[in-house]
């Protein structure tokens, strides 16, 4: 029996482009941070090296120290002084971002649609944010923290997306059985990791990400509106 749906927050509940929103989030942070010393292409390479080294964390740190430890790496210890500016970007600034994304009333339908039937709901987002960053981007979709058991963040998680660990540990810190969980995500190689562990998943396709060019007919797939037909399948035992 599914109890607990995990869901991806990024091009699945939030609709987006990718690419055009890191872009803008990168132009926004690197305003902010290069009247302060903060040289707009180093930092940008920077952060890309320590989202790096989040993705390769192992779980015996946080992804926030394993960011901020890279980080410091290149730009000195000094860093670590500046992270009030840090926080204030993403309290402030890193609002604007929003415009590179887009909005889809059928997020907060779906939630509604899944608390109405009594499923768990995890936010199953790559924690590479900050936890004001990624209430933020939660608010832009629609829906609110309090929707969640748990929403992963870089303060609170030590694995990323495609890593199978990354969903035994909210498995773990929840105390669920692989087999009582659906991921819906829209990232081919990130959320559809889940399976792995035994999860049933979903393949979101509104805002699709292949980057693999994986085959795909071996996913249930497709809309919100087909993604709640195949629920109702699956609760009532007429989907795999």
């Amino acid at each position: 029996m599914i109890t607990t749906i995990l869901l991806d927050l990024d091009g699945t509940l939030l609709p987006m482009e990718q690419e055009a929103f890191v872009q803008a989030y990168f132009k926004l942070l690197a305003a902010k941070m290069a009247p302060h010393g903060y040289d707009p292409k180093r930092l940008v390479e920077a952060i890309w090296t320590g989202t790096k080294a989040m993705v390769g964390n192992d779980g015996s740190r946080s992804n926030e120290e394993a960011f901020w430890n890279c980080f410091a790496d290149i730009f000195g210890e000094k860093v670590r002084d500046d992270l009030p500016l840090f926080d204030e970007f993403y309290r402030e600034d890193f609002q604007k971002a929003q415009s590179a994304c887009g909005h889809t009333p059928e997020a907060a339908a779906l939630i509604a649609w899944l608390k109405e039937r009594g499923y768990r709901l995890v936010l199953a987002t790559n924690p590479i944010f900050p936890r004001v960053a990624t209430e933020s981007r939660m608010r832009w979709a629609g829906v609110s923290p309090d929707d969640f058991l748990l929403y992963t963040t870089y303060e609170t998680t030590g694995f990323c997306k495609p890593n199978p660990e990354y969903y035994r540990d909210i498995l773990t810190k929840l105390s669920l059985n692989a087999e009582e969980c659906v991921m819906v995500g829209n990232d081919v190689e990130e959320d559809m990791a889940a399976e792995r562990l035994g999860m049933r998943v979903f393949l979101l396709t509104d805002c699709l990400i292949n980057a693999k060019q994986a085959e795909l007919s071996g996913y249930a797939k497709g809309s919100f509106r087909e993604l709640r037909d195949w629920l109702s399948k699956l609760r009532s035992g007429e989907a795999r």
